[in-house]
């Protein structure tokens, strides 16, 4: 199945249900239909975009967000979400990298976008959502442009249907490119499709330039489920929202789900419409998911683990594992399950762990996490050299190390790699420290995550200074804040004498997150 079927097939069936609702205004599923082929009609007879085309897209979470992917998706053209806290050369890479032949983005960042014109040759055309400005059309006066009616066009399944950008551990982003079938197979296997009958809401506060909020939005067009948009994350705006629409599911990084349950007028607000709350994209503190299976005891829980070059979920702890019942022994057995586990690998695709001469493991032995199947990533955007590195005799390594129990419960140990992920966002140790080397004070540097029961990791950086300089924690910050996206900058400074160092001159990370990696 490809994604185009999935709007078709809802407004086939629940045609005069909502199936957006965002700031105040409601769309059925028969309206995104026509709206959709007005704008992908447009697209193809004002820009001539055709199959194989690449279309970056720069906004929070909007209805105009999703309308765009499907439009593309309709024409065969492919849909690059980029994220807005990207610094500009990122984005400039990005658009450069895709070859991007048009550009739609929020009236925020189109001072970003006028920046970059000149280093992005292949985007001949900019569209601003909100308005029409020089340099600019605007989105409304395009999709009117359009004409109703079917979009036809030969897409297969296994067409690139999404070129999603994740951190690269030398600091440079990696293409991904996501198949039709990728995320056809993850809906056929794990949603149940529209039905006249059931009618729920999906409120949506996850990036849709985030796997998970692609995963999630398709999820809930495919279900025939309203889906409740924010433009972003806000606490007590998101309470409201729940409240108000009596929302059935959520889906929360767990930064926001603890500051959601932390907040001071929590219980001022009625949540007991929540049926299920997915969490995953960044590690769970074990106080924060015991203590929300404490304050909404109506809701099922679903720990979903998965990366962006696998499309959506490879592993999940269900519901079930998230109700602390039974003999001491089996209580027990779940209260570990929950502390540290991803749960098991769901049936479309298979997960084994391997050690590093690349042998399967056996029960309790920690390697790194592989997954295959349909739906995992063939390889990086015109990049064999990571490819080659990620993808081995068929199995995508993951680069998170972790180990199965007898029952097939999946236990994360760590990471292979440095990436360090706050708040949902990956952030590369190397570009940070190439930022703060470049201070005149510092002589050397590192960046570890330190686990936070917050934003799942902080950054710490260990930072040695020059003999006779002097510079304060805040300077260092400071310096990375004016150079860098807001959420890769330092959470705390380290001053230390030296490095610990292997002969080879790497710096040996593990040495320093056991002496400095406690919160």
């Amino acid at each position: 199945m490809n994604t185009t079927e999935v709007l078709n097939i809802s407004a086939a069936i629940v045609p005069d249900r909502t199936a957006i609702n965002f700031d105040g205004a409601k769309f059925t599923f028969a309206d995104l239909n026509e709206r959709t082929n007005k704008l992908a009609h447009a697209l193809a007879k004002k820009y001539g975009l055709k199959k194989g085309d690449a279309v970056g897209v720069m906004q929070v979470n909007t209805n105009d967000m999703v309308e765009t992917y499907f439009a593309c998706a309709k024409l065969g053209v492919v849909f690059v979400p980029i994220n807005f806290r990207a610094r500009q050369d990122e984005v400039s890479y990005m658009l450069k990298n895709s070859e991007a032949k048009a550009v739609f983005c929020g009236e925020r960042y189109m001072p970003l976008m006028q920046a970059i014109k000149p280093e992005c040759p292949t985007v001949k055309h900019f569209v601003c959502y909100e308005k029409k400005a020089p340099g600019f059309d605007d989105y409304e006066s395009l999709l009117k442009s359009g004409v109703p009616g079917d979009v036809t066009a030969e897409i297969d399944d296994n067409d690139t249907t999404v070129l999603m950008y994740t951190a690269g551990t030398t600091g440079l982003p990696k293409g991904v490119p996501l198949r039709h079938e990728a995320f056809g197979i993850y809906l056929m296997n794990n949603v149940s499709p529209a039905d006249p009958e059931t009618e729920e809401k999906n409120i949506l506060t996850v990036p849709l330039y985030h796997v998970a909020g692609i995963q999630a939005m398709m999820a809930a067009i495919y279900g025939g489920r309203t889906l409740v948009l924010m433009r972003q994350f806000e606490v007590e705006p998101w309470m409201k929202l729940v409240q108000q629409e009596k929302v059935d599911r959520a889906m929360l990084v767990p930064t926001m789900l603890k500051n959601v349950i932390d907040h001071p007028d929590f219980k001022k607000y009625n949540l007991s419409s929540l049926k299920v709350i997915t969490y995953g994209a960044a590690p769970m503190p074990f106080e924060v998911i015991r203590k929300a299976i404490e304050v909404f005891p109506k809701s099922r829980f679903i720990n979903a683990f998965g990366q962006t070059e696998t499309a959506s979920t490879i592993t999940m702890l269900g519901p079930d594992d998230h109700v602390i019942t039974g003999t001491p022994e089996e209580k027990a057995k779940k209260l570990k399950r929950l502390e540290s586990s991803i749960g098991r690998p769901l049936d479309d695709v298979e997960v084994k762990i391997f050690s590093e001469d690349g042998k399967e493991v056996g029960p309790s032995v920690v390697g790194e996490i592989a997954a295959r199947g349909a739906r995992v990533m063939r390889g990086y955007w015109k990049d064999e050299a990571k490819t080659k590195e990620t993808i081995k005799g068929g199995w995508l390594w993951t680069g998170d190390l972790g180990y199965m129990d007898e029952e097939g419960y999946i236990f994360l140990a760590g990471r292979s790699k440095d990436l360090i992920i706050r708040g949902g966002e990956n952030v590369t140790p190397a570009e940070v420290e190439n930022v703060i080397m470049t201070h005149p004070a510092v002589d050397d540097a590192a960046i570890i995550g330190v686990p936070d029961v917050t934003w799942g990791e902080t950054i710490r950086a260990v930072v040695v200074l020059k003999e006779g300089q002097k510079a304060t924690a805040g300077e260092i910050v400071e310096h990375c804040r004016t150079r860098l996206s807001s959420f890769k900058k330092p959470d705390s400074v380290v001053f230390v004498k030296e490095l610990p160092r292997n002969p080879m001159g790497k710096v040996l990370k593990r040495v320093l997150r056991d002496e400095y990696g406690k919160p």
